[in-house]
């Protein structure tokens, strides 16, 4: 049986990679043996094979609780999830042609909105390293589309950094720079610190591109702050080196230097390959400005190695351009192989058909709004893209707040409503009493109040009997209540001011906290069944957005 939840959900392009590079040097190091377990599992698709490759992620950290499937789990569910974690293991090993076999392969077996976003995306950043950008956007507007819909701020925001980051790799970044704008509003409607630090990042990237490099310093100092705040010293180092861009467009050569001095140990240390090779192509450009070529060869060939090894041929380009410009006074014959192979990567890369591939998609993402042809460029001058996109953005997400609530209004709400329910459902338990006859006559509101919370009692009672059942939905209720559904839905309304599935979920997450507190040996997996969820996945899910924390942390802060 699940001995705990699977609480753990990827967020998109950066947050996935940043997030897991500080557990670099442990995957590498067991890099033979996670071949291994999938090896097994592969060959078997046993529960047992599956196990023992989630207790070892459970070991290495990588998941923040154990995940445990018993045997009556089904099998294209088991094979889903290991799928899908073996892929972020291999992304985040930067070995993205595995990453996009496992990553592949899990999509078609997951059915949870969420989780096959957070697939869709991780997929999308594979095909964003190994330079295929079409694919990159295509699957990264499928994560697009199911965001949109769900109304989550924060995942929207995540999902359009995604896309500026397609478009800065394709050398589009003026069609970048409307996604991560968009991106930076919602962010901040989502109050994320973290997320808006890596989209400042990327824009402090992007504005570096525009050679609009005063305002790309601001964007990088203000991300560098959030990390202090935040206090994480790998991504904080990141920040720098994104700086850095900025302080070697705006000719401020050795600031920059000084700037990577501190940024490469910090990388090195903490096994950041990838980051690593970037800072040290930027270091190389730094001293090749300040005409320093011997000491920019260096840097340019680390950074270079790393690439190939990693797979990076957008990467791997600037390095050999690098070198190119930095051998050409010192040894013009193998600066010449330096630009054969510039050329080949470029030819690799950019495309016509990319470039035609990636407009089509941009003009979807605009939701037909923009409509004009696309003409076709040659590969070193991409065609400028007009954008109107923010205006479908504001479209889209004026109907999805029409229809839904704003998740961390529920969150401030939360506290309230369980509170709320926990007294009445002791009413509830006292309901068998003969109430002592008052010599007062009542007042209608005190009638209306008497019957709204009658009214509640019922309800909390009819949603505890269906939870083990699965007879809870707000149809099932209402024919419990001897109700029409319109008219259970405007009674509770006017009871309560919420709708009937946030009422529902309140009950349901008050149920959860009593019966994680109250028993404390209870498997979570329990838990959830009887709370009236199939799978601890989704019972995370909920209980994570709902209380800010997953179940097992939520038993342990409240022991």
């Amino acid at each position: 049986m699940h001995k705990s939840i699977l609480p753990y959900s990827i967020t998109k392009l950066l947050t996935c990679m940043l997030m897991l590079m500080c557990f670099g040097i442990s995957l590498h190091a067991q890099s033979d043996t996670y071949e291994k377990l999938l090896s097994d599992f592969d060959n078997s698709t046993s529960v047992s094979a599956a196990n023992r490759f989630f207790k070892q992620l459970d070991a290495d950290e990588i998941t923040d609780s154990l995940i445990i499937f018993n045997e009556n789990t089904p099998v294209d569910s088991v094979q889903g999830q290991v799928w899908y974690w073996a892929s972020v293991c291999m992304y985040e090993m930067q070995q993205y042609k595995s990453a996009e076999k496992y990553g592949l392969k899990s999509l078609p077996l997951l059915h949870d909105d969420e989780t096959k976003a957070d697939c869709l995306n991780l997929i999308g950043c594979i095909y964003v390293r190994l330079g295929d950008f079409d694919q990159a956007a295509a699957y990264t507007k499928q994560c697009l589309d199911i965001d949109m819909r769900s109304g989550d701020d924060d995942r929207i925001s995540s999902s359009l950094n995604t896309l500026a980051g397609i478009y800065m790799a394709a050398y589009q970044p003026k069609e970048a720079e409307v996604y991560i704008i968009k991106a930076i509003e919602h962010a901040e409607k989502a109050l994320n610190p973290a997320r808006k630090a890596i989209l400042l990042g990327m824009a402090s990237e992007i504005y570096h591109a525009l050679g609009n490099d005063t305002i790309s310093l601001q964007y990088a100092d203000q991300s560098y702050e959030l990390e202090k705040v935040i206090g994480n010293e790998h991504r904080s180092a990141i920040r720098l080196s994104q700086k850095a861009s900025a302080l070697i467009g705006l000719h401020r050569y050795s600031e920059a230097e000084q700037t990577l001095e501190t940024v490469i140990p910090i990388l090195r240390q903490c096994g950041d390959k990838h980051s690593l090779a970037i800072a040290c192509n930027k270091m190389g450009m730094s001293l090749l400005c300040q005409e320093r070529e011997k000491e920019a060869i260096a840097y340019y060939r680390e950074a270079a190695d790393i690439l190939v090894e990693t797979g990076d041929l957008m990467n791997e380009m600037h390095s050999r351009r690098g070198l190119y410009e930095s051998l050409w006074k010192i040894n013009p014959d193998s600066a010449k192989i330096e630009l054969d192979r510039f050329d080949l990567l470029k030819d690799s890369l950019y495309t016509n058909a990319t470039a035609e591939n990636l407009a089509r998609y941009n003009a979807e993402f605009e939701n037909d709004q923009l409509q004009q042809e696309i003409s076709r460029r040659q590969r070193q001058h991409i065609s400028n893209i007009i954008i109107i996109f923010a205006i479908a953005i504001i479209v889209c997400l004026s109907a999805l707040i029409a229809v839904r609530k704003n998740q961390k209004r529920q969150q401030r709400r939360t506290e309230e409503l369980t509170h709320e329910i926990e007294l009445l459902k002791k009413m509830l338990n006292a309901e068998n009493r003969e109430a002592e006859p008052s010599d007062e006559e009542e007042s209608p509101d005190s009638d209306e109040s008497d019957s709204n919370k009658q009214f509640l009692m019922n309800l909390i009672k009819a949603v505890n009997e269906g939870l083990p059942t699965g007879e809870f939905g707000v149809e099932a209720i209402a024919s419990k209540l001897n109700m029409s559904e319109q008219t259970f839905r405007r009674r509770l309304q006017s009871a309560t001011g919420e709708t009937p599935k946030a009422y529902i979920s309140a009950i349901q997450m008050e149920k959860a906290s009593n019966l994680l507190l109250n028993n404390p040996d209870l498997p979570i997996i329990e838990v959830a069944e009887q709370c009236g969820f199939n799978d601890a996945s989704s019972f995370s899910h909920t209980f994570k957005r709902t209380y800010g924390i997953s179940p097992s942390q939520f038993r342990e802060t409240h022991a």
